[in-house]
């Protein structure tokens, strides 16, 4: 039985080819066998000294180490960044930094991001991958991912409370509880945003419910509360709604049918929420009480208004408690 040879290297045949051209010099000289060969003579008496030096062995090529580099990410850093995006799939690499600001890891977005990439988690939809295969590893439980938001222009508004922008989320089915609707206000001033959850269907009398709601947020930030928009919901047309309105003095403006563009500033918001709360929030775990969605919502939207900042063109980094102490009316700021 013939045993089989291990294979070649390519360290072996750089080796033996540089064995064979000092031997050919040995026989037609320096230049031709250089020149045969096609490496420079200054190369080959590099290698006859380190072959006279060392033995043959030294023939053959040593491997580089890498260079180290002061601005290199530790393995820790690297581990903090991919551990953040997947608990938060739904966020950019720049958004990514006041996360990971709290690990004490301060790096550039570009930075993440090519951590991100190289690790096969450079897109939404892979980070949002990862983190159902670690929860279908834990529950077995994974959600299906929702459509994106619309997205638009808006009305203005100079001061906090001028123009709240009302609109309903339809946030899905859970198991033994039922339908689950949002009520969402963010007042366009500010985008200072307030949301609700209700079991069932949204009728013009929990819309009416939800304003007062959102009068007693904004007054305890001592906000009145004179103007909202809305979208032609029958929700926000029926009677116990704009009745409720007018008893309170409230002006009511309602966007054009089939014009969600107009409404934007809640349905951007509404989009927010979807790709940084709710996609991952099912994606985590199984939710079957209505009390832990909204502990977590509540603590999203504390996120939104307080620390989380808005790069859009009319916030520049700001957040909404930031605009909120700039937009207040004059006699609430007094």
């Amino acid at each position: 039985m013939t045993r089989r040879r291990p294979p070649v290297t390519p360290d072996q045949i750089i080796a033996h080819r540089r064995a064979h051209v000092i031997s050919q010099a040995a026989k037609v000289g320096v230049s031709a066998a250089c020149r045969a060969a096609g490496v420079s003579r200054t190369a080959y008496y590099r290698w006859v000294k380190a072959a006279a030096r060392y033995g043959s062995a030294a023939l053959v090529p040593k491997r580089r180490r890498p260079p180290a580099m002061p601005t290199a990410m530790s393995a820790q850093e690297v581990s903090a960044i991919l551990a953040v995006a997947v608990a938060h799939p739904t966020l950019g690499a720049r958004q990514l930094l006041r996360h990971l600001a709290k690990h004490d890891v301060h790096r550039s977005a570009s930075g993440v991001q090519k951590v991100l990439v190289r690790h096969q988690l450079g897109r939404r939809a892979q980070r949002l991958a990862a983190l159902a295969s670690l929860t279908a590893a834990d529950t077995g439980q994974l959600t299906d991912a929702a459509m994106a938001g619309p997205f638009g222009f808006c009305q203005a508004a100079s001061v906090a409370g001028q123009n709240v922008s009302m609109d309903t989320f339809y946030v899905g089915k859970l198991k033994g509880v039922g339908t689950i609707w949002q009520f969402t206000a963010v007042d366009v001033a500010t985008r200072w945003a307030i949301v609700s959850l209700i079991v069932g269907d949204k009728t013009a009398a929990g819309a009416a419910r939800f304003l007062d709601h959102v009068r007693a947020e904004f007054g305890r930030l001592g906000v009145p509360v004179t103007g909202v928009l809305t979208d032609n919901g029958p929700e926000f047309v029926g009677r116990d709604f704009t009745s409720h309105l007018g008893d309170l003095g409230i002006l009511h403006h309602r966007i054009p049918p089939r014009s969600p563009n107009h409404n934007a500033v809640c349905e951007r918001f509404q989009g927010t929420l979807l790709h940084e709360f709710y996609r991952p929030f099912f994606h985590r775990a199984r939710i079957d009480r209505i009390a832990d969605l909204q502990t977590g919502l509540a603590a999203a939207i504390t996120d939104y208004n307080h620390h989380r900042p808005n790069n859009g063109a009319y916030m520049a980094g700001r957040t909404p408690r930031q605009l909120l102490n700039e937009k207040r009316p004059a006699q609430s700021a007094a």
